[in-house]
């Protein structure tokens, strides 16, 4: 069977800027600097880098040696590993479906409030004018019922520009545009921040940011926020890497390129952190209130606080939100593309599919779901228990069984080392499988089983049980069980191209490149 050549990328800089803006998204900017501020503050900062160097950056060359190995989308590279450990894949592929059709929504909100802060049309009042006048949201979830043109049209427009750099391919679409989103985003949120640090009250919010509260170490639940936010904003865990990794030409440094991408997500993160804070400091003191009493993150930071400090400015007030919420628009653009990319390389492998026809029918079907169900009165409710369902029962199961599957049944971290260290500056030793193989997986088991109880006592969001039943754990579940009904699926294809790449040695790969 004749096999279609990869696609590769161009440069290193070039994947380089694709994990960090797979990385860098909306999760960067509105929940970091919550996360850390309710979590000892300055003193955050240790545990948030031990959680960076003991679970992150291993995570990410994990991930990274597993695509760059067997140069396949995720369902296909562990296929090669194991038959079976292949549900894991297309259980990460359904995932990456669900957080594309409501992550694409907040995106095309962002569109919207970056021209709405021209003339700050949201008023007096912006928490009104988000749900009820914006949204026009229901009060109760539901059947979706009528549609709300001011949400659907530039959610429409954000697929049209995902599917168009999909459609162009790995070196003239997606690494093109993060050659142009990633500066763009830098600079936008640089200008951003400073503006914020000349503001009244910036200070305050800077010290209310930083101040350390040593006594929070002590705390178990600090250390896990710590290691939950470097898991969530890495984007690692639902196959992202994977995908991306396996575009890279075979002599390839796969540590260092890791540690780059993980400490440039870290460093936005921080700058995220500064210009927030300094930002709520002025809403504060403007209040004559406490920071406490105005920090706050996700969706009701951007929309709601935001526009009020933007209202309250005393100078350039059009500008400062045309770069708050641009920067949320090009953060979420590139990592939706690496997103959907996930399904699209996963299907081309599947399939045989040209790049163009898969992008047509998997891009096109997702927007589809997206744009039926969000820019609708209930979407922000489907929204908001998707997102929490996914992300807790989705991303974070999936990584751990992903870990006790190569790790402790498998036993296959010694070869993924192994495969590492011989294309890489930096070599990793014994604590490398340490923190993949005891570590992560123990702090993996004890966030979901913490969550779990807290689910199992109380409903998420005081919605409805029915309601959470079937859009949340059906939702959380129905991706499993399509990820075990796909790799069910006879697979003639991956059989093939299985059978036509077996596992190369080091010297090999260098004897293939050459």
């Amino acid at each position: 069977m004749a096999r279609q050549t990869r696609e590769q990328w161009g440069t290193r800089a070039g994947f380089l800027m694709a994990a960090i803006g797979s990385a860098v998204g909306l999760g960067n900017i509105w929940r970091f600097p919550y996360v850390a501020y309710d979590n000892g503050g300055g003193a955050f900062l240790l545990p948030y880098l031990i959680a960076l160097l003991t679970a992150g950056i291993p995570l990410l060359i994990l991930e990274y040696s597993i695509g760059h190995k067997y140069r396949s989308s995720a369902p296909l590279s562990y296929r090669r590993i194991s038959r079976p450990a292949e549900a894991i894949g297309w259980w990460q592929v359904a995932i990456c479906f669900v957080i594309a059709i409501y992550y694409a929504a907040i995106i095309a909100w962002a569109v919207r409030y970056t021209g709405f802060s021209l003339t700050q049309a949201w008023g007096e009042d912006p928490n009104t004018f988000f749900f009820a006048d914006f949204l026009s949201m229901s009060e109760a979830p539901g059947a979706v019922s009528g549609y709300v043109p001011a949400v659907l049209w530039p959610l429409v427009a954000v697929w049209a520009v995902v599917l168009l750099i999909l459609a162009l391919g790995v070196r003239n679409g997606i690494e093109k545009a993060n050659k142009v989103f990633i500066p763009l985003l830098v600079v936008l949120f640089l200008v951003l921040v400073v503006q914020a640090l000349t503001l009244d009250g910036a200070t305050t919010g800077l010290d209310a940011f930083f101040s350390p509260d040593w006594s929070a170490m002590l705390q178990g639940s600090v250390w896990v926020a710590a290691y939950g936010q470097i898991f969530f904003s890495l984007s690692i865990g639902f196959a992202i890497m994977v995908t991306y990794a396996s575009y890279l030409k075979r002599k390839s440094d796969l540590t260092g390129t890791a540690m780059v991408a993980g400490f440039a997500n870290s460093s936005f993160e921080l700058l995220a952190g500064i210009g927030v804070f300094a930002a709520l400091g002025f809403m504060a003191t403007t209040a004559g209130t406490a920071v406490d009493e105005v920090a706050t993150s996700g969706i009701g930071l951007a929309f709601i606080a935001f526009p009020q400090i933007i209202s309250t400015l005393p100078f350039g007030s059009a500008l400062f939100g045309v770069l708050f919420f641009a920067s949320l628009v090009v953060a979420g653009l590139t990592s939706l593309i690496s997103i959907v990319e996930v399904i699209v390389s996963a299907v081309q492998d599947r399939t045989g599919l040209g790049r163009v026809p898969t992008v047509l029918i998997v891009g096109g079907t997702t927007a589809l779901v997206s744009t039926l169900l969000f820019p609708t009165p209930q979407g922000l409710h489907f929204l908001d228990v998707f997102d929490r369902f996914i992300n807790q029962y989705g991303i974070a199961l999936a990584a751990l069984v992903m870990l006790i599957v190569f790790g402790w049944i498998l036993r296959r971290l010694p070869a993924f080392q192994a495969h590492a260290n011989s294309v890489s500056s930096i070599r990793l030793g014994t604590w490398w499988k340490v923190v993949l193989g005891i570590i992560t997986p123990i702090l993996l088991g004890f966030m979901m089983w913490d969550s779990l109880r807290t689910e199992l006592t109380e409903n998420y969001g005081g919605y409805p049980s029915d309601f959470l039943l079937l859009a949340g754990w059906g939702l959380a579940i129905g991706a499993l069980v399509i990820g075990i009904a796909v790799s069910a699926l006879p697979w003639k294809r991956a059989d093939a191209l299985a059978a036509h790449d077996t596992e190369q040695t080091p010297a090999a790969s260098e004897e293939g490149e050459r």
